[in-house]
């Protein structure tokens, strides 16, 4: 089974400057290796067809350019025409855009994310449910539950509620942004802009679908960490150098 694989980095990270002033977040070094490297290596051991990185025109070059000296291949550059925060369409409206296009089912993942797990086991349950599936993970801490969508799975793995942002997290499980959508829902993406109901926070699109049709979770193992602010970035920096010092 083929995907389209789609890695949105068309944010500014504005809580990470002075490090992403000049450079995308998904270029920072994380161990010596940038963030996006991490996820393409991952994509590309799941049999994609194509991948788009979705970016805007501040940051195009940029990616061009590390591409090009990269090595990877397969990876197409689609900017909006922001340059600075204020002008930036959104991560939802973005993607409505660019899957318009799109007739095959969709690997979607935010490249500020980085993770351990491969996503070989999640493409089976894919292809087992045909349905859209999230990669949720259990982040262990009601506190730390409260900035991302926390998920309630039924024994069969369907979420049976999915809350963006809860003041009073029920479970530590959340959702990540590492989505696989069949293709017949991605003109959901495009409705949910449609009605006007959010253009920038992916988990408020995937909240508003689990309304529309069955959502499945997938429980992302090993270690994952969205690289919102220093903090982050410095666990997550931590994490792989020790991991590349014991070779």
């Amino acid at each position: 089974m083929g995907f389209v694989a789609v890695v949105l980095a068309g944010g500014y990270a504005k809580r990470l400057w002075p490090l992403t002033r000049d450079k995308p977040k998904p270029l920072l070094p994380v161990a010596g290796k940038p963030i996006l490297a991490y996820i393409l290596e991952k994509v590309l051991r799941v049999g994609v067809n194509r991948i788009i990185l979705s970016t805007n025109l501040r940051f195009r070059s940029d990616f061009e350019g590390w591409l090009n000296r990269s090595g990877f291949v397969r990876v197409e550059v689609v900017a909006d025409r922001s340059r600075r925060e204020e002008e930036k369409p959104g991560a939802v409206k973005a993607l409505a855009e660019i899957t318009k296009n799109i007739k095959d089912d969709c690997l979607i993942l935010a490249g500020d994310n980085i993770f351990t797990s491969g996503l070989e086991d999640m493409v089976k349950v894919f292809s087992r449910v045909y349905a859209p599936l999230i990669a949720v993970y259990d982040v262990g801490d009601f506190e730390l539950a409260k900035r991302y969508s926390t998920v309630t799975l039924d024994s069969e793995g369907r979420i049976v509620e999915f809350v963006e942002k809860p003041e009073k997290p029920k479970t530590t499980l959340i959702g990540t942004c590492i989505y696989i959508l069949p293709a017949k829902t991605l003109p959901r993406i495009s409705e949910y802009i449609d009605k006007g109901l959010g253009r920038d926070e992916p988990g408020r699109f995937i909240q508003w679908l689990c309304k529309q049709e069955t959502v499945y979770g997938y429980r992302l193992e090993g270690e994952w960490w969205d690289i919102g602010n220093i903090e982050t970035y410095r666990d997550a920096d931590k994490y792989f150098s020790k991991l590349l010092s014991k070779g």
